[in-house]
């Protein structure tokens, strides 16, 4: 199992002589090599998938540079990429909810359905997960993929294939918001006013949130904050003395207690703002992984019975999306910032855009 975002890195080729299937390999420290990309025979429950729309994640970029993200680290050349949607080509024989030219967003991870995490719920926790584009599994920036039919999501047609590929960063904000229990009575702190910041805010929004306030050290995305709803934007500094300072000034932008506090950015000082900013008996939502180890006030937050929740991707995510984006409760069209297709020289560009940051937010690749 695993598929196209499945099967350990290693192979690439044109199989048994037909149209060769293309992707984007990340081949060493800054260096992608549009090569052939083998897939895997199509199982019984399976699909194979015309990439038509593909995201540029923050965990691509690390790869880019680092080879590593967190503790998982690429030893041999494999294919990136994530986010993702296209259409079906082909269906395996036991396929019977999906045909070929439906329109899919595809969930990248696939779970073993064994373990006790599988089994009670929280797949996104499975320790044999095979993720697209994390070590030792292949991506999806490619021409196609094989993937499981039921994690292959049929698009509305009202929502566009970018919009179907921004589903999966819309999952990490919506699972935020489930973890962290938002509501219409629960006030919102978002730190970071990146890709996962204004999505987690767009989903708070959808969520019933009725104010919500975000922070960051940049002035432009605080801007984008301030257009896509946020009703008060907060800008600080790197600069861990002006701490305590600023946690005042986001108290008084939201001008009432803070019953919830996402950190989007995952420093010690983004993550001290928020435990020392959320009110007693509120809570902390850790979501960005900025370091690996912090140094936070825990002994304050704990004398205030502030509740710390961490989340890791996400479960059951992909029909609230794609309900939101239908409805109209979440626009993510105006995070798609740049677009790029599918040559070597496009690749490169595509990815230093979106490592410079600046006015870029989502850059998306349109095969």
């Amino acid at each position: 199992m695993g598929k196209g975002g499945g099967e350990p890195v290693g192979t690439a080729g044109d199989g048994d002589g037909k149209e060769v299937n293309l992707a984007a390999w990340l081949v060493s420290v800054n260096n992608l090599k549009i090569q052939p990309f083998e897939l895997p025979p199509l199982g019984p429950h399976d699909v194979r998938v015309c990439m038509k729309a593909v995201g540029i994640c923050g965990s691509d970029v690390h790869y880019l540079k680092t080879l590593r993200c967190a503790h998982f680290v690429v030893k041999e050349p494999m294919v990136i990429g994530h986010e993702c949607a296209g259409v079906i080509e082909e269906v395996g024989s036991e396929v019977k909810s999906l045909v070929a030219g439906d329109r899919v967003a595809l969930e990248p991870g696939i779970s073993c359905w064994r373990c006790k995490h599988c089994k009670g719920g929280r797949y996104n926790l499975c320790p044999d997960m095979k993720f697209f584009a994390t070590p030792p599994y292949h991506g999806s920036l490619a021409n196609q993929v094989v993937h499981p039919a039921d994690l292959c999501f049929k698009l509305p047609d009202n929502v566009s294939l970018e919009e179907g590929a921004m589903c999966e960063p819309l999952s990490v904000g919506i699972h935020a918001c489930r973890r962290a229990e938002v509501g219409p009575e629960k006030t919102v702190l978002i730190m970071g006013a990146g890709p996962i910041g204004l999505v987690t805010m767009l989903a708070a929004r959808a969520f019933g949130a009725p104010r919500i306030v975000i922070v960051d050290v940049d002035e432009y995305r605080l801007s984008v904050a301030k257009s896509l709803g946020a009703d008060e934007v907060v800008k600080v500094s790197t600069s861990a003395q002006d701490l305590d300072e600023e946690v005042v000034r986001v108290q008084e932008a939201m001008g009432a207690d803070i019953d919830v506090s996402f950190d989007c950015a995952g420093f010690s000082k983004t993550m001290s703002t928020a435990l020392n900013a959320t009110r007693a008996g509120g809570k902390v939502c850790l979501v960005g992984m900025g370091h690996n180890e912090m140094t936070v006030p825990l002994t304050s937050a704990a004398a205030r019975e502030v509740d710390i929740v961490g989340i890791f991707r996400y479960k059951d995510t992909w029909p609230l999306c794609l309900e939101f984006l239908k409805s109209g409760k979440i626009d993510v069209k105006p995070l798609i910032t740049h677009r790029y297709g599918f040559s070597q020289k496009e690749v490169e560009e595509a990815f230093e855009v979106s490592a410079r940051g600046g006015d870029a937010i989502k850059v998306m690749f349109n095969l």
